[in-house]
């Protein structure tokens, strides 16, 4: 036997609710937004000013925002880590030193574990910076800077489950950290450094020297070898190309698979013809200290598959192509 619908599940009235939910949690955000003002740059202060960690806590959702914001912070360039208010009472408040920071995130400024803390923090001398839907709570009072984050309405119908007040809460979370990284001088480079594994990490730390093949690997023949050798040497190293050099080791041409087919087309004689003859003047290169993303960006620019990778003077040190950049993850 089928079970009827409950009232309100048909598609129209699921969707009707989502954009009720993001319109309201829109609004909150809005709302704080208008509200900002010079406590917001005290906020920010007092985090450049940290020369410790910044100890961000929360309970209950509000904890679950914390170690967000905790982790946002962290991976921006400013040390932190989340800490539960209820271990706190049992060990953890020796986590937080003198050189620290703390951020708590209440909606109602009065939450017990929070209020737990505060004689401690006071003993510490710690920057106590609120996040609260209260300005006239114990921990906004309490803070050294409280930052609004108070909202006319949750998008949950009975105006009971913290929604629109954690999308709020985390809002401004973000909004300290990117103004904290933007003071800072934060880069991109900097980020990727604390995200080695990630995929940007990989597009903005790997140079082409850690990827590229080398030594024995690297297909080489004179301007003299015959074409016909050049592409067994071609074959047998599997890059799609062969570099042409000079007897110094210098670059003087590359032979791809490009040339490989214009040779056909002309009717070369495989065995007369030699590299020399057939070979692309210069070539496509980059020097091995270059960011392994601008070797696929010149790949991609060019329509080549692979590159020669030279020295200042044009030695050939390596070669790498489209697959390489491709187990690397770069692209």
């Amino acid at each position: 036997m089928s079970t009827p619908n409950p009232p309100g599940s048909d598609e129209q009235a699921l969707l009707n609710s989502a954009r009720q939910t993001l319109q309201r949690e829109q609004a909150g955000i809005g709302a704080i937004a208008r509200r900002l003002d010079g406590r917001f740059p005290l906020a920010c202060r007092a985090l450049l000013a940290c020369r410790g960690r910044v100890i961000v806590t929360g309970m209950g959702k509000s904890g679950h925002i914390a170690g967000k914001i905790a982790s946002t912070l962290a991976s921006t360039g400013t040390p932190a880590f989340f800490m539960h208010p209820a271990e706190a009472g049992h060990g953890d408040l020796g986590m937080i030193t003198r050189q620290d920071a703390v951020l708590a995130l209440s909606n109602s400024g009065e939450t017990a574990e929070i209020l737990m803390l505060l004689p401690h923090l006071r003993r510490l001398g710690v920057p106590l910076i609120a996040f609260t839907g209260r300005l006239d709570s114990t921990l906004a009072l309490a803070a050294n800077v409280a930052l609004d984050v108070s909202v006319e309405q949750e998008a949950c119908p009975h105006n009971l489950a913290p929604t629109t007040s954690t999308t709020a809460a985390l809002a401004m979370g973000d909004a300290l950290a990117v103004a904290v990284l933007e003071a800072r001088g934060f880069t991109a480079a900097d980020f990727a450094r604390a995200h080695p594994g990630g995929a940007l990490g990989r597009r903005l730390l790997l140079h082409v020297e850690d990827i590229m093949r080398r030594d024995a690997a690297l297909p080489r023949v004179t301007p003299a070898t015959p074409l016909a050798a050049g592409l067994v040497e071609m074959s047998a190293k599997g890059l799609g190309l062969t570099a042409v050099l000079d007897p110094q080791g210098r670059v003087l041409g590359v032979f791809s698979d490009g040339d490989l087919r214009r040779a056909l087309d002309r009717r070369l004689d495989l065995h007369a013809t030699t590299m020399g003859q057939a070979m692309t003047v210069g070539g496509r290169t980059i020097g091995p200290r270059e960011l392994a993303v601008s070797a696929a960006n010149l790949m991609e620019a060019h329509r080549v598959t692979a590159l020669l990778v030279v020295d200042e003077r044009q030695h050939l040190i390596g070669a790498l192509n489209v697959h390489d950049l491709m187990r690397a993850g770069v692209v």
